[in-house]
């Protein structure tokens, strides 16, 4: 274990908001191998109630800042080496908190090519620069001294160059001065695009950012990640400015700046002055600006993905957490016209039981009866309760086609219900998919994704790359590690929130449970094949490879429906056991299964009187909590959206039209509602709802069905507008209750947020 200075757990500690000793215990289990679920759900005594969110951030600003601490022992011993570490220059060092300051505290230390200011400190000319700018000496008069042929100056005009030199490196490599002009251009700059010459036309679709201008603090990251893939694209150049009625002012604010803080006056009448003012303004623009600007420019990046990553994590969660339709059997449609509609039918386990193409789509009124007709004995046969069915091409066709059978046949009591295909192609062509799979066309594994992912999300969308099911923004415009690192993350917490069904579950959800990799996991599978299913979890401790730590860190995670121990089907830990039995015996209860979901008993018992050395409070409430609902699904409850048959395509659309449909995605600037009429429309961070949103999250989710109204559609560019205020802008709505600070929205740039939010949707 590595050993946890007192400043970075007092540094993670008010990032996260926690005690600093908490931050030492969480990091000593992380560090000992244990994962963030088991820490969260099983150690609460030890990290005081961390939640998985706090240990994520624990987790990655301890990365960081061990980091931080190695590059700050390396930097201090190159400089240390070079003999110039003072005690002032070490203080700096140690109080650096980002790698940003430490970079520059380092700079003036780095070893780096000629220059023409080390070629002036070789010809004697140092001296000459420290003389003006400490007694601030006429500068031709003390250059007089420092001409000599011999060493390359031969008059006062070079003297004075290679001071120049000297002191605008100086002033470059200052840290405070380069940390001033940050803080300086983050609070007032801009960023301002332009289009490069000659490529309006190949590079319309960045039209929106051909002459833009923002002021970088408040720029959100989907516009930011936009101008920076259009500058990567070669269609945009991109600078930092001040706003014009600054940019043109002399001496630029920049420049003035670096004079300030060496106390050159501006106005001042003495020679040296104005000399060192013209030193300043060669420091700014030859020296400082273009690497600033590449600098902020480069944070600017690293904040829009941090965003953006964050926003593709959340809303894979909400769709892996989407309430299951349950184990109901199913029908999965993924749709087509050319090639027909593929189905495939699977039971309550999630077994394909049938397969066939359903022509609903094809050329005469006799195909599309005769797949009606197929549908629906295929529905009575298999006494299917829903029919799935998948978003793409077609989707809207076969919607409507579904819901005339449905009419035809009263008997019949499936519901039709319209699902995300967004990586079922991926699915259908992976070796997973044909080993789960056997014998079946590659065509209709996609309809049998389609329909387990209704019946369960999160067991079905563990098997697809998260990358590849579409909840995200600007995915290919992040740092894939990270953005892989952090959806990995939010997999491994869903699988573990819900549980898993150890006799049921997936290799690919097996290798999520916390403690176990993909090799323990096909091991586990492979057991329960030789073996039988397990009756216990006890009998998971003789699978190959799954020891005492690994049995510690899943156990709990893994369920066992109808096994010997009632215990075992839900999340309290075994080790845990033996409160459960003091629990029983307290209760008056005769058996564990007389306690489970018995209100009226579990009522009489305190948890405090059931606290002792190993198992503290929360986790004798934990407990408590399970007793009460025995393997309940933390999911919410799975609704059906109500379907509009008389809406297909987007000319079918109006303006005011009121429409039921489901969020697809939710981004910074707004949320996609797929209406099912293959263009998804947006609802507008403003139009979200009647009072000011500053998160769309905070109004909706991906997988919500919500109530929209259509406020205009764009045939032409394949936009469609929609609203879910219920009074026009403008018109006051409710007020809230006052929260100690105001919240002030971004100004207002409607246009290009909706422009660029299209343009993004149009490139899914």
């Amino acid at each position: 274990m590595e050993e946890l200075t007192t400043r970075t757990a007092s540094l993670i500690a008010d990032e996260i908001r926690c005690r600093p000793d908490q931050v030492v215990a969480a990091a000593a289990l992380l560090d000992e191998g244990k994962t963030v679920p088991f820490v969260a759900r099983y150690r609460k005594e030890a990290t005081g109630g961390l939640t998985d969110a706090q240990l994520r951030t624990l987790e990655e600003r301890l990365m960081y800042l061990r980091e931080l601490d190695e590059r700050r022992a390396a930097v201090t011993a190159a400089i240390e080496a070079q003999g110039k570490l003072t005690d002032e220059l070490k203080r700096d060092l140690e109080a650096a908190q980002t790698k940003q300051a430490l970079e520059d505290l380092y700079a003036p230390f780095r070893s780096k090519r000629r220059t023409r200011a080390a070629a002036a400190r070789e010809a004697g000319l140092e001296p000459l620069a420290d003389r003006i700018l400490e007694t601030r000496a006429d500068p031709e008069t003390a250059a007089a001294d420092f001409v000599s042929a011999e060493k390359g100056v031969p008059g006062v005009a070079e003297a004075l160059s290679g001071a120049r030199d000297i002191l605008a490196e100086r002033f470059a490599l200052q840290p405070e001065v380069r940390q001033s002009l940050r803080d300086f251009y983050a609070r007032r700059g801009d960023v301002v695009a332009r289009v490069r010459e000659g490529k309006e036309v190949e590079g319309e679709k960045y039209a929106d950012y051909f002459d833009f201008r923002e002021r970088l603090a408040d720029l959100p990251s989907h516009r930011a990640l936009a101008l920076l893939r259009g500058r990567r694209d070669d269609f945009l150049d991109l600078a930092l400015e001040l706003p014009a009625e600054e940019e043109g002012l002399s001496p630029h604010p920049a420049e003035a700046l670096v004079a300030r803080f060496y106390g050159v006056a501006a106005d001042s009448a003495r020679p040296a002055d104005a000399w060192l003012l013209g030193v300043c303004r060669w420091a700014w623009r030859v020296k400082i600006r273009t690497s600033l600007q590449t600098e902020l420019l480069e944070a600017l990046r690293e904040r829009a993905e941090e965003t953006a990553i964050g926003i593709f994590g959340d809303n894979l969660r909400d769709l892996l957490l989407a309430a299951p339709a349950g184990h109901r059997a199913t029908v999965g449609l993924d749709p087509g016209f050319r090639t027909g509609v593929k189905m495939a039918v699977v039971d309550e386990t999630g077994k394909v039981v049938h397969h066939d193409v359903l022509q609903f789509h094809a050329a005469g009124a006799g195909a599309a009866a005769a797949a009606r007709a197929k549908l629906a004995a295929v529905l009575k046969r298999y006494r299917s309760e829903f029919v799935a069915i998948g978003n793409g091409t077609a989707s809207r066709e076969t919607v409507e086609a579904v819901g005339e059978v449905l009419s035809e046949e009263p008997s019949i009591a499936a519901r039709r219900v319209v699902v995300s295909e967004a990586g079922a192609s991926v699915y259908s062509a992976s070796e997973l998919a044909e080993k789960e799979l056997p014998g079946l066309d590659v065509s209709y594994r996609g309809a049998v994704s389609i329909a387990r992912r209704l019946q369960d999300p999160l067991a079905e969308l563990v098997k697809i790359d998260p990358k590849a099911i579409g909840v995200g923004q600007y995915q290919h415009d992040v740092d894939a590690g990270k953005l892989e690192r952090r959806l990995d993350a939010v997999v491994e917490d869903c699988v573990n929130f819900v549980g898993v069904d150890v006799n049921t579950a997936s290799v690919e959800l097996l290798a999520r449970v916390a403690g176990l990799s993909r090799s323990v996991a096909r091991e586990i599978v492979a057991y329960r094949e030789a073996n039988g299913l397990f009756a216990n979890r006890n009998d998971l401790k003789r699978v190959p490879l799954l020891g005492a730590v690994r049995f510690e860190q899943c156990a709990g995670f893994l369920r066992i429906s109808d096994g010997t121990n009632p215990l075992d089907r839900t999340g309290v830990h075994p080790e845990a056991y033996p409160v459960v039995e003091r629990l029983v015996a307290a209760s008056g209860a005769r058996t564990i299964d007389e306690l489970m979901g018995n209100a009226e008993k579990l009522k009489t018992l305190h948890a405090r009187d059931f606290v002792d050395d190993r198992f503290g409070l929360p986790t004798v409430l934990d407990i408590l909590k399970e007793l009460e609902k025995p393997g309940r699904d933390p999911r919410a409850v799975f609704t059906v959206p109500v379907y509009d048959d008389a809406i297909r395509t987007m000319e079918d659309l109006k303006p005011g039209m009121e429409l039921e449909g489901t969020v697809t995605n939710v981004a910074a600037f707004g949320a996609f509602v797929d209406l099912g009429v293959h263009e998804n429309g947006l609802v507008h961070i403003s139009d979200l709802a009647d009072t000011f949103v500053k998160d769309p999250r905070d109004v909706v989710r991906v997988g919500m069905v919500v109530k929209v109204r259509v406020l205009d559609v764009d045939p032409k560019r394949r936009r469609i507008a929609l609203t879910m205020r219920t009074r026009p802008k403008g018109e006051p709505g409710p007020r809230r209750a006052p929260t100690g600070r105001r919240e002030e929205a971004p100004r207002a740039r409607t246009q290009t947020a909706l422009g660029a939010a299209f343009a993004a949707l149009k490139k899914r």
